[in-house]
């Protein structure tokens, strides 16, 4: 099992934080290595306690580990860039919002951005765990839904590629100078007091 670089090393926050959000980054270099069930579980149990509308909890979450049935499937819904590298991830995702309130059938505003969050806790313990999260917006949505059975009522959000980290060697020719920890735009790039003035 390879263990994940540290961000830290490179990514310097301007005000005091947890290093959990520095530590976490989207890699592509994954080992190929399963992703063990208690793992799994671990970060789902994560997502399962995000905040959410009238605890709603919207999100749902299909996947689908490497070496099973259902990893065919998961893998043909990717764009063919991600293919070339989440061949190599241990467990496939695709996370889904409940469009409507279970409780009264009215749409939710905000189904969206509760999944988001639940995702977000996802991806922090996946990288507290040494492990990859890379979400992804590069899939066919509508494959997605037709192949997955997934109600009209659900939204198609995202997919998420877990694994183990790496060598970035291994990965296509034109990747492997992104494999890097990212930097942030400065605070004051995207928060201004009062109305917008961007």
């Amino acid at each position: 099992m390879s263990k994940l670089p540290d961000a830290t090393s490179v990514r310097k926050a301007d005000h005091p934080i947890e290093t959990l959000f520095l530590k976490r980054w989207s890699p592509r270099a994954l080992s190929g290595e399963h992703v063990s069930p208690q793992d799994l579980d671990r970060l789902f149990e994560a997502a399962r306690w995000a905040p959410s509308t009238f605890n709603e909890q919207e999100w749902r979450f299909l996947y689908a580990r490497r070496d099973t049935p259902t990893w065919p499937t998961f893998m043909s819904i990717l764009a063919e860039a991600n293919q070339a590298w989440c061949k190599n991830a241990g467990v496939l995702i695709v996370v889904l919002s409940k469009k409507t309130f279970t409780r009264n059938g009215k749409p939710n505003p905000v189904h969206t951005f509760d999944a988001g969050l639940s995702s977000m806790n996802l991806l922090l313990q996946a990288a507290s765990m040494g492990l990859v999260g890379h979400g992804m917006a590069g899939f066919d949505r509508e494959k997605a839904r037709s192949d997955l059975k997934v109600p009209d009522d659900y939204a198609v959000e995202a997919m998420i590629a877990v694994g183990h980290h790496g060598n970035p060697n291994d990965l296509p020719e034109q990747m492997r100078a992104g494999e890097k920890p990212s930097d942030r735009k400065k605070i004051a790039e995207f928060t201004h007091e009062g109305a917008f003035a961007f």
